[in-house]
């Protein structure tokens, strides 16, 4: 019998109340800007948001760096 891996394993999708924690915004500020704007995996009741689709949108909606 091989020993449990008890290795952190990473989080590669989020459900809505953790992206929208983990973007730092309200769940309705995620359900009204970013959830229309990034892909989502369901099954049944369950949806998740990929990291990268929330990394993406980031990256999609910043702005450019202010001058010196």
């Amino acid at each position: 019998m091989e020993p449990l891996d008890r290795t952190p394993q990473p989080v590669l999708a989020l459900r809505r109340e953790t992206a929208a924690a983990a973007l730092g915004v309200s769940v309705e500020f995620f359900d009204r800007y970013v959830r229309p704007e990034v892909r989502a995996t369901r099954r049944g009741r369950l949806t998740l948001y990929p990291r990268t689709e929330l990394q993406r949108w980031l990256d999609d909606n910043s702005d450019a760096p202010l001058a010196a």
